[in-house]
């Protein structure tokens, strides 16, 4: 094949696997190794058909075995270990706080409505876990 038909066949692959299917990056690997097959026939090394395929199926495998699976887990699996808000932090109430009542206070530079759901009074300038976030209160 010559280079550009590897060029092409190249495009196609990364093509179909950007545009159309979510083949799971098989075909982006695919289609690198055959840029980088037509890129070698295109600086004018003189290869028989058959060599082609083997530097084409080889740079696939190559390429898939090394470089898919941590490619593929970090685009696919984004914010798998991220915490998703403050729950687990602690905030410094301002003033006291009973048992069940509310009261406005600011936290990340942006005010809340922090609501204490423990059975105790807690006491003014202390820390609080935060346990839930509930839309834009914060349950301590």
């Amino acid at each position: 094949m010559e280079w550009w038909g590897w060029m092409i066949l190249g495009a196609l692959l990364l093509g179909s696997e950007l545009t159309f299917l979510d083949a799971a990056f098989y075909l982006v690997f695919l289609g690198i190794a055959a840029a980088i097959t037509g890129f070698v026939l295109l600086s004018g090394v003189n290869l028989e058909a058959w060599v082609q395929w083997l530097i084409f199926g080889s740079l696939s495998l190559v390429t898939m075995l090394a470089f898919r699976g941590r490619l593929y887990d970090k685009l696919r699996n984004r914010g798998a270990d991220y915490q998703g808000g403050p729950v687990g932090e602690f905030i410094r109430l301002e003033a006291p706080l009973a048992a069940g009542a509310s009261c406005r206070q600011e936290y990340r530079g942006s005010t809340w409505t922090v609501i204490n759901r423990s059975p105790s009074d807690i006491a003014g300038d202390t820390e609080a876990r935060i346990l839930e976030v509930s839309g834009i209160n914060l349950i301590i």
